[in-house]
């Protein structure tokens, strides 16, 4: 690693750190769509399950990059200024509230879609929170990884459709809305890191965004669109709902580990006036 004026790239949050936000932020996602479907039991304790599952894995990654891994609840000492510490305790409640609700409380499944929804709020905010690199203060972030949550937990939904058959037409339009707003999000986050983000940063997020722009969005909304119009056979509806859903799951994830790990270039230094010799400043 070069310090010096020039952008260099942070070398603290790894592969385990994006796991984190693949997993937490798809899970989490996972689990509002749970709320929403009406699925019957089984399908949809395991619906619930499942979206615990993978918040769980995220938040094991992130146990594995802590350097003292013994003292990792000392995260949750912190809520009042920390996201990262309200991210911690907002887990340490959706937790009991999710296996409730998938077990002997029912009527806790709202409560476990807005402790979710917050889960991925705090996400975001703890990226913005990240001042020194350009890629994470800007304040789209925020929006976008709630977004790509949502959208990938839509994907998973729509995706796991194959065995609990619950997927709707409303269900299908909101999936719709997500992927459209996910990659309007990306242009313009695009648009206004242009000329803050360094040059290495800004072509590996490109790299990302046009796997999210087109499988991401394009050729999954193609085939949301060709099941809405009735182009295709009724049967194979479920099928390219499901691969409309691995699609968006897949380029969200590859988008979150990208921004995490490759578009992490910090600003370098900011000096205003340089001194120089002799001349006053």
């Amino acid at each position: 690693m070069s310090y010096g004026p020039n952008p260099w790239q942070q070398a603290h949050w790894d592969w385990r750190a994006a796991g984190n936000f693949i997993c937490g932020g798809a899970g989490s996602g996972l689990l509002v769509f749970a709320a929403l479907s009406g699925v019957p039991d089984p399908g949809l304790s395991g619906l619930i399950l499942g979206g615990l599952a993978l918040v769980w894995l995220g938040l094991f990654c992130v146990w594995l990059e802590i350097g003292r891994p013994w003292r990792a609840l000392h995260v949750v000492f912190n809520p009042r200024t920390s996201w990262m510490s309200r991210e911690a305790l907002t887990a340490m409640l959706l937790f009991p509230a999710a296996l409730a609700a998938a077990t002997i409380m029912p009527g806790l499944l709202p409560v476990t879609a807005a402790l979710a929804l917050f889960f991925i709020f705090c996400q975001g905010r703890m990226l913005r929170a990240s001042r020194g690199i350009p890629a994470w203060r800007e304040p789209l972030v925020v929006p976008l990884i709630a977004v790509t949550g949502l959208t990938e937990g839509a994907g998973l939904f729509f995706f796991s459709a194959l065995l609990h058959q619950a997927g709707t037409p409303g269900l299908l339009t909101l999936f719709g809305a997500l992927l459209l707003a996910r990659v309007l999000l990306w242009l313009a986050y695009r648009k206004r890191l242009a000329r803050q983000a360094a040059p290495r940063a800004l072509a590996a997020l490109d790299r990302a965004g046009r796997w999210l722009q087109i499988a991401g969005a394009l050729l999954p909304l193609t085939l949301i669109a060709a099941i809405a119009i009735g182009a295709t056979p009724a049967a194979l509806a479920p099928l390219l709902a499901a691969s409309a859903g691995f699609m968006a799951v897949l380029a969200g994830s590859f988008m979150k580990y990208t921004l995490i790990t490759r578009g992490s270039f910090n600003q370098g230094f900011a000096l205003v006036h340089l001194p120089v010799r002799g001349v006053r400043q």
